[in-house]
């Protein structure tokens, strides 16, 4: 080969991956985005997504009690083993129920039959049914029960309640505190032993498990816990690059991986690591077109197939809280308000399939505005 073949051969190569590259870059650019309108959580919306979780918190069937059973002397009904998170088809529904409740009611002091809400609290969670759910998760062949997604609720109630300035709040929140130490303690005992991140779509993503903790930690200042999250996620996530985002959403994910390791991300850098972080992992994000589908469903009777309505409401708190305090990513708060916009019309009225946790979904991604 000579000298002139040689270089004509390097000048076609460069030219061939410099085209390549070109193309994967148009690949990730969008065309301009539409501007939506912002939702509101307002009174009159805040009475409608009330109804769902006072009308399932003490609904006990149908129940999913994922339970292992040990012998005879564990086959109990839901209200025997949960007296207080017994309603809302599983545990940890009647957990987020409660939070939704907790959420609505320290936004809203004039929500509608709010002394009945309040002695609904107050019922459930008693210091004695408490202590009987502690029994349940101290038994041996129940130790890992809902971890870590029911943990995570239940931080994040125990986080409301921590910050809602109500005499009813401290004693709601006395009573759980037997729980809340033991799921601080799970999780302290739990994430060391943890080798590697779970990171599908649905109740064990351990991004999504870190961030409820790590936002009770931050709360209550709970040193422990927060220096442990902020260092299992840095182990876990800070080397990950190019998340493939396209791959989202599987078929009834209600969770997104890649926004909700980079909203953990978020809560455990600075704001200058964070920025560079995410330049490795999810780099259109910093396109001001960046667009991604919503999550398409098809048939809300579906238990499963409503799953996608929950990864709208969930995406849209993890692009918002992306963009807190990060103008440079202000352009993320509309996609976040195409995700809500599409799923907040259905879920009121909807089946028992979504309503006994979408609500608190949704309480959660219009808590995500800004105001």
């Amino acid at each position: 080969m000579t000298k002139y073949h040689f270089i004509y051969l390097l000048f076609v190569v460069f030219l061939t991956c410099n085209t390549s590259e070109k193309n994967k870059n148009t690949d990730r650019e969008t065309t301009k985005v539409e501007i939506v309108e912002t939702p509101t959580l307002n009174l009159e919306q805040a009475n409608r997504l009330a109804q769902l979780p006072i009308n399932c918190i003490n609904n006990e069937y149908p129940n999913k009690l994922n339970q292992t059973i040990g012998s005879a002397s564990d086959l109990k009904t839901p209200k025997e083993l949960h007296p207080t998170f017994y309603g809302c088809f599983d545990w940890h529904s009647a957990v987020h129920g409660h939070w939704s409740l907790v959420s609505l009611l320290k936004q809203f002091p004039a929500l509608e039959n709010s002394p009945d809400i309040h002695q609904k609290l107050l019922q459930n969670i008693s210091r004695e049914n408490i202590a009987q759910e502690l029994e349940y998760f101290e038994g041996k062949h129940n130790t890992s029960f809902e971890r870590t997604y029911g943990w995570a609720w239940l931080l994040k109630l125990a986080e409301e309640l921590h910050t809602w300035d109500s005499q009813v709040a401290r004693e709601l929140e006395t009573n759980l505190q037997p729980m809340t130490d033991l799921i601080v303690n799970k999780y302290l005992e739990f994430l060391p032993k943890l080798n590697y991140p779970i990171r599908v779509g649905e109740h064990p993503n351990t991004a999504f498990g870190l961030s409820f903790a790590y936002d009770y930690a931050m709360a209550v200042e709970h040193q422990d816990l927060k220096t442990l999250i902020e260092n299992r996620a840095k182990d876990f996530y800070f080397d990950d690059q190019d998340c493939p985002i396209e791959w989202e959403p599987s078929g009834f994910d209600f969770l997104s991986p890649c926004l909700e390791e980079a909203a953990l991300m978020k809560r455990v850098l600075s704001n200058e690591d964070f920025k560079s972080w995410i330049n490795d992992f999810m780099p259109e994000l910093n396109n001001h077109d960046f667009d991604i589908a919503v999550g398409e469903v098809s048939d809300r009777t579906d238990g499963k197939l409503v799953h996608l309505d929950g990864v709208n409401f969930s995406r849209a708190w993890s692009l918002n809280y992306i963009a807190k305090d990060l103008p440079e990513f202000h352009h993320l708060k509309n996609l976040a308000n195409k995700h809500i916009n599409y799923s907040l019309p259905s879920i009121v009225g909807d089946s028992y399939e979504g309503g006994h946790w979408l609500g608190s979904f949704a309480i959660y991604a219009l808590n995500s505005i800004e105001k």
